[in-house]
């Protein structure tokens, strides 16, 4: 990884600084000569077509050097210039050094390069613009060399990034540097010095893998041979990176940063890692990557004294791809994990008094304390708790659940009870499996329901007051790829009937517009009840019906097929108020039928009926209407019984749904008072 910063000089001027002094030495007496290479290999690069001419008129104090090459490549290092050519006037002092400066251009770029060539010492520089890079030797330390760099644009290394990186790109940002080489004779090279990066920018063209404005100050320590190592410490000043699914903001704080490796084959090891984002996150560890910087082994201890900023400068990436940007996070945690083979060998969090609570009003929980532990191998148990909570408005009470982990799942070692709506929520069992591989995280649950109050439902979603009980049992759901699916149903007592939900399904339940499909069945539902708890009029009698196909889509219906029919019992009156009569034919743009009739009808409270009937299938935002039957280019909603004789007919088979739904709000708060004709 540090070769590079060895190799910083272009080769055609480290060329020039070895050429210089033979060129120099044969060619001062005479008027001008020239030299003709066709090639010149070195360790660093390759120079074609080399032309090399001196003139130095005689008597005159100085020359005129030139230095010409039709191609340079390096191709370690990626680099490859064309028509190399560098001017500049040779002089020899009293001391016998050889000084040359002058420009140097390649293609469109043009910089500055000066060679200085002593008895005891060597040094050259290379300036474009602000950005300037310096070497320096010394006769009394042959092995040693320096090099300063100062505010070199990164770009200048895009190419030997993409040797090892072929799809990044650095889009901005300078670095300073003084480095010491030592090249002793059987040992490594070794590189060390400070370096300073400031505004570091790049990203990969598919955007997953992105840093802005990023920040350092470290002393790098290399060791260059047949097994490189290297040690990075310092800090790193700001920025942001994203990588995948993880977003790390540092904004303008200052991470404490130690990082050794060692080169292993084809891969690294990494010993030591150390981060320290003083008060929010530390990080101890060690590591192991394969080819292609693939993770083969991970052992990281963290801590996080406060999950507050933690939430926004760590997880915000993660908890944006489930819908949780916006989680607001209290307390403290400590994690230790291992990672073997790139799979997760175990795992284990301590939480201390979290709470969360999601702004949205979806979930909350108070108090998390205790210990969760995963393991890929034996057993392990540990328990969380937490004093309290609720659920989309539906409160809970403390709990605790125990876990087991072995063989690389993590499940309840127990069926565990949650007292809800003066009922129990019970979980049968839990199962999470954590992605690895080609496989993403899987979670399967059963719950049971038993005896919820429909009434303190009602209350906490802000329903009309619905009465009875709610109970069901879901034996199998399962979520996986942002999805839940659901085996078995859930069965309410409701109204005096029965609802039952099967076909029930989710997707992004905590992500952007979730989605729900499900079927509804209503059966022998009291209407007078149902009624009675929407304000809409009076209706005696059992109704049946069914919704199917329902989804909605971030809680708002876009699709399903419904219809309800009333079901005659024995010994169970037939009766619909005239204010009931009013609302329907409000809500369903509907009329009375019968011109001797619907005159009597302002003289009667109620009225008998033999059935009712509505039907509505939905679809882009219209539902196809319909009823009992047809009646002439209508459809019956209401069939009389008895006298008056009342029958109700709709004619618009087209309804715009939002206009439905405002009519229904509207007759269920008693703002619309419609006159029957």
């Amino acid at each position: 990884m540090s070769r590079p910063i060895l190799r910083l000089l272009p080769s055609s001027a480290l060329l020039a600084c070895l050429m210089l002094s033979g060129v120099g030495q044969a060619f001062a007496a005479p008027r001008s000569a020239t030299a003709h290479i066709d090639r010149v290999t070195t360790a660093v690069a390759t120079l074609h077509d080399v032309r090399v001419r001196l003139a130095w008129p005689a008597d005159m104090p100085q020359g005129e050097l030139r230095l010409q090459a039709r191609r340079v490549e390096a191709p370690d290092l990626g680099y490859r210039f064309r028509d190399l050519d560098w001017r500049c006037p040779l002089q020899r002092d009293a001391s016998g050094a050889w000084r040359c400066a002058g420009e140097l251009r390649s293609g469109g770029e043009r910089m500055r390069l000066s060679v200085e060539l002593g008895v005891a010492t060597t040094g050259a520089s290379l300036v474009r613009g602000a950005s300037r890079i310096e070497l320096h030797r010394n006769a009394t330390t042959p092995d040693a060399t320096r090099i300063d760099l100062t505010r070199v644009p990164l770009a200048w290394t895009q190419a030997l990034l993409s040797q090892v990186w072929a799809s990044g790109r650095i889009t901005d940002g300078t670095f300073d540097a003084a480095l010491k080489i030592t090249a002793a004779t059987d040992e490594p090279i070794r590189v060390a010095g400070p370096l300073r990066i400031d505004a570091a920018s790049f990203d990969t063209p598919d955007g997953t893998v992105a840093g802005a404005n990023l920040g350092a100050r470290v002393d790098v320590d290399a060791r260059l041979g047949e097994r490189d190592r290297f040690t990075i410490d310092g800090r790193l000043l700001g920025g942001e990176v994203l990588f995948g699914t993880t977003y790390v903001s540092l904004q303008e704080r200052q991470v404490e940063l130690h990082l050794s490796a060692l080169q292993e084959g084809q891969g690294w090891t990494l010993p030591r890692i150390g981060w320290n984002d003083r008060g929010i996150l530390a990080v101890e560890g060690s590591a192991a990557l394969g080819a292609q910087a693939g993770l083969r082994a991970l052992d990281l201890q963290l801590r996080a004294p406060d999950l507050a900023p933690m939430s926004a400068a760590y997880l915000s990436g993660w908890l944006g791809l489930a819908g949780l940007g916006d989680l607001a996070i209290d307390g403290a945690a400590d994690a230790t994990v291992r990672i073997g083979d790139g799979e997760l060998d175990d795992g284990l969090l301590r939480l201390h008094q979290v709470r969360l609570d999601d702004p949205r009003g979806r979930f909350a929980f108070d108090g998390i304390d205790g210990d969760l532990a995963f393991s890929g191998a034996a057993p392990v148990s540990s328990e969380l708790r937490w004093q309290g909570g609720d659920l989309y408005g539906l409160a809970f009470g403390p709990s605790r659940l125990p876990f087991r982990s072995a063989a690389g799942a993590l499940q309840l070692a127990d069926a565990v009870e949650l007292p809800l709506l003066g009922g129990i929520a019970r979980f049968d069992h839990l199962q999470i499996r954590p992605p690895g591989g080609d496989e993403s995280l899987d979670v399967r649950f059963g719950l049971t329901l038993e005896r919820l109050d429909v009434a303190q439902l009602s209350q906490a979603l802000d329903w009309p007051a619905f009465t009875g009980e709610l109970s069901g049992t879901i034996p199998e759901a399962r979520y996986a790829d942002d999805r839940v699916e659901f085996d078995g149903g859930l069965a309410m007592q409701l109204f005096g009937g029965e609802v039952e939900v099967t076909q029930l399904s989710m997707e992004r339940p905590f992500g952007v517009l979730p989605t729900l499909s499900t079927d509804i069945a209503f059966d022998d539902i009291d209407l007078a009840a149902l009624t009675g708890a929407f304000d809409f009029g009076s209706i005696s009698g059992k109704l049946d019906g069914r919704i199917a196909d329902l989804r909605l889509v971030n809680w708002q219906p876009v699709a399903f097929d419904a219809r309800l029919d009333t079901d005659r019992h024995r010994g169970v009156r037939q009766r619909i108020s005239q204010r009931a009569v009013q609302d329907l034919t409000s809500v369903g743009n509907a009329s009375i039928v019968g011109s001797l009739q619907s005159q009597l009808i302002g003289f009667f409270d109620d009225f008998g009926y033999s059935r009712i009937g509505i039907a509505c299938r939905l679809s882009d935002e219209v539902c196809a209407m319909d009823g009992l039957g047809s009646a002439g280019g209508g459809f019956i909603i209401v069939e009389g019984s008895g006298l008056p004789r009342l029958t109700v007919v709709g004619y618009n088979r087209r309804v715009d749904w939002p206009t439905l739904v405002e009519r229904l709000a509207a007759v269920g708060t008693g703002d619309v008072k419609p006159v029957v004709e």
